[in-house]
């Protein structure tokens, strides 16, 4: 058994991250360093299904918002709570350090985070009487449950989204269970996308090649 990682590798990633693919991989430094890249390789393949579902969501429910207020700087009168004003202001701050001000509302929509337009699908601060009744729900044409089971996903996603865009470990999940649930979740908003999508998604095979990359009969690739 490999008890070292190389030298090189503790510099660049630190040895504290490290040490949690140690700990996954049993001590085996080898098969700890084999996890770390095919960590990487996975995260990259789910980003693409990710990158489709966030601006599916963002664009759905703009268009909705803004249908339903008549402007398309609908949070200018819209009743979010204060952490939504509070978001809405940081995006436009951002903005405008970038530009001249006012910020078009479109830069701001893009400003948004993926936290931001799940949130509008919560429950809280009346959301749920506020914006699902009369307008969010028609942003997912195609779903017909309950509102909280659908915000539960994508609120899931989004935790999963900031993992790997913040290069923590997902290895360790059912990712086979997250990666149906983007597909669930973005085919109540555009099934068209989905399958598009679809066709061109190599995850199913990168999470089948986990056992070779972990015995070193295949390298990692992102």
């Amino acid at each position: 058994m490999s008890e070292k990682l190389p030298e090189w590798m503790v510099r660049a990633f630190s040895r504290l991250r490290l040490a949690r693919y140690l700990r996954a991989a049993r001590g085996n430094a080898l098969v700890a360093e084999r996890l770390y890249w095919w960590n990487v390789e996975v995260s990259a393949a789910l980003y693409g299904p990710l990158h489709c579902l966030e601006l599916a969501l963002r664009n759905a429910l703009h268009r909705q918002l803004a249908q339903a207020y008549g402007r398309g700087d609908w949070w200018a009168v819209a009743p979010l709570n204060a952490n939504g004003q509070r978001l809405v202001a940081k995006a436009r701050a951002k903005c405008e350090r970038r530009r001249p001000v006012p910020a078009p509302s479109d830069d701001i929509v893009a400003e948004l985070s993926f936290g931001f337009w799940a949130s509008l699908v919560s429950g809280g601060s009346g959301y749920d009487r506020l914006f699902w009744v009369p307008t969010v729900h028609k942003a997912f044409p195609c779903y017909s449950g309950r509102r909280d089971t659908l915000y539960d996903g994508l609120w899931s996603l989004v935790l999963l989204r900031n993992r790997i865009m913040h290069h923590e470990p997902v290895h360790h999940r059912v990712l086979a269970a997250d990666h149906a649930k983007i597909y669930r979740m973005l085919g109540y908003i555009d099934p068209e996308l989905a399958k598009e999508a679809r066709a061109m998604d190599r995850f199913p095979s990168v999470l089948a090649s986990r056992r070779d990359a972990l015995r070193g009969s295949r390298t990692p690739r992102f």
